[in-house]
This record gives structure tokens, C-alpha cells and sequence, in this order.
């Protein structure tokens, strides 16, 4: 199976690596640009983007699981990440993912059935002083507690 971008977003790359002497520097928002077109980046578009780029498939698969806010397959439509970095962790976040994992019946970094919410673990949020912490859809939440998880499960199902 091939990928090939729209017409749209190939536009969208060519003028991202344009500016570059070196195409390689324009790996990060090539693979941003494909996610939003696709809301994941397949193995197939890695290997568009390794050539596309001149790079080794390597080193896309590199970037794509170093950082959290790319995607290796499709997410749901609402995301909830997990801080599991030491002070999350110190502060309870091993419970928080456990209780979400249970109410949303889903197991490690997985999606609900209907395809509505994706649980992601993550190695830090940047909010340490709020542990443990989550975000929704990229909005900070913390201290969270089993309570407050609840609360925010519940709030989510409200505007459903």
C-alpha cells in the first residue's frame, strides 16, 4: 500500500521545505502537516516522507516515537494524555491511568470501541507542579484525583 498526500497537502509541504537549504530540517512540520490530513502517520506516509526528504525511513520512525504529539495510528476523536513522568508518578498517576483504563474499558494507550476517546500515556506534560496531571485535547488538568477523573469523564459525555 502506497500514501500519497492531497493535492492540498503537498502544496502545503513544498512550501514547508522551501525555505530549507537542507530538506531534512523540515521533518517535523512535514509529519505535522500529514497528520492533520490523516490524524495518524502510517507506516506508508513515513516512508513517503523518508523519500520525500532524502532521509533514511529510519529516522522518521526516530522522530515519530520520540515525540508524543505524533501518531502511529488512529486516535479517537477526543485525546487523553497520562503524565507518567516521577512526579506524576510519585503523586498517583499510576492510579489515575489504572481508573481510566477500567471506566473507559480500554487497555495501555488504546481507543474506546466507538472510536470516541484515546487513553495515551506520556512522559511529561510539563506541569509537574500540578501531579499528577493529564491534558484533554491539549487543555492541562491537575492535580487530578479518581474523583476528578470521573468529573472530567463525565463532563466529556455531556457534550457528546
Amino acid at each position: 500500500m502506497s500514501y500519497a498526500p492531497s493535492a492540498a497537502t503537498l502544496k502545503k509541504i513544498e512550501g514547508m521545505i522551501a525555505p530549507y537549504p537542507e530538506k531534512s530540517a523540515a521533518l517535523l512540520p512535514v509529519l505535522r502537516a500529514i497528520q492533520e490530513e490523516s490524524g495518524c502517520v502510517l507506516p506508508e506516509a513515513e516512508a513517503w516522507v523518508a523519500a520525500k526528504l532524502g532521509i533514511r525511513p529510519i529516522r522518521v520512525r526516530e522522530v515519530l516515537s520520540f515525540y508524543t504529539m505524533f501518531r502511529r495510528k488512529p486516535a479517537g476523536k477526543t485525546t487523553i494524555q497520562v503524565c507518567r513522568n516521577l512526579s506524576c508518578t510519585l503523586a498517583g498517576a499510576e492510579d489515575i491511568i489504572g481508573f481510566l483504563r477500567e471506566k473507559l474499558h480500554i487497555g495501555p494507550d488504546g481507543t474506546t470501541p466507538d472510536g470516541r476517546i484515546t487513553l495515551e500515556t506520556v512522559e511529561c506534560l510539563g506541569n509537574c507542579d500540578h501531579a499528577p496531571c493529564l491534558q484533554i485535547d491539549g487543555v492541562d488538568h491537575g492535580p487530578v484525583t479518581r474523583d476528578g477523573a470521573a468529573a472530567l469523564l463525565e463532563e466529556l459525555r455531556a457534550h457528546e
